[in-house]
């Protein structure tokens, strides 16, 4: 049993065919497999709209695909519904709007321009005008944790010493510490995105692809097998040794 993962996408429809072209490469010469998308679908890139599109469509097609729910994902959803509703996760000083996360990205590619320009009440009634409400159902609906074989699926990670059924979705989709420097065992092969390294790394306990999409890095595509995993490329499978936390 072989189970695939993609890394955060931020917009990016490109890359993302092209992870799924590697997968498809991969599963013809070992099977075809379920491909679960770690979230953070929306803002940065230039196409969150397409992302969205097409990862809609692939699961309306029959496709075995688990798509989660990133942070930014949920805080887009969340403007649309109340732009000034705090989102648990963010600094007070900052919004989605703000510049350095990339919601006027996500709002260009539905048509709404020059969104951190302008008074928030009327980029909120534009948005609310542009955006599908298939779209917003889509997103608000996404699951935030997955778990198959040995191995359990979020976006962000999870608190340690918390059992599974007691994480609260704010911690699945926004934590760091103290989960990036947790040395003992989870349990499950935890697999996540959210904190961008130049590329995929194995710890060991956990399993970080966010390798930097959103910033002009890759978007990575692994394949898991038990606790094992290796990341997909044009030449074939590359082994990720799990290496010691530093």
């Amino acid at each position: 049993m072989h189970i695939y993962a993609i890394g955060d996408i931020h917009g990016h429809l490109g890359l993302l065919h092209g992870a799924h072209d590697l997968i498809a490469a991969d599963s013809a010469r070992h099977g075809a497999g379920q491909v679960v998308h770690v979230g953070d679908l929306v803002d940065r890139g230039p196409d969150s709209r397409g992302v969205i599109d097409f990862l809609m469509t692939g699961q309306k097609a029959g496709h075995d695909w688990v798509v989660l729910k990133g942070n930014h994902d949920r805080m887009f959803t969340r403007f649309l519904r109340d732009p000034h509703e705090p989102e648990l996760g963010l600094r007070a000083e900052l919004s989605w709007l703000h510049p350095r996360l990339g919601g006027s990205d996500t709002l260009a590619s539905y048509g709404v321009v020059n969104a951190g320009d302008r008074p928030v009440a009327k980029v909120h009634a534009d948005a609310v005008a542009a955006v599908p409400a298939t779209h917003l159902s889509y997103l608000s609906a996404l699951p935030v944790l997955h778990r198959a074989g040995d191995c359990v699926f979020v976006h962000a990670g999870i608190r340690p010493g918390v059992a599974l059924r007691d994480q609260t979705e704010t911690d699945l989709v926004w934590i760091r510490e103290p989960f990036l420097s947790f040395t003992g065992s989870h349990g499950p092969l935890i697999v996540h995105g959210h904190t961008a390294l130049d590329e995929a790394t194995h710890y060991g306990n956990r399993l970080n692809i966010d390798s930097g999409a959103a910033y002009g890095g890759p978007l990575t595509a692994v394949v898991i097998e038990g606790r094992e995993a290796a990341l997909l490329t044009p030449a074939g499978r590359q082994k990720l040794h799990p290496i010691a936390l530093r």
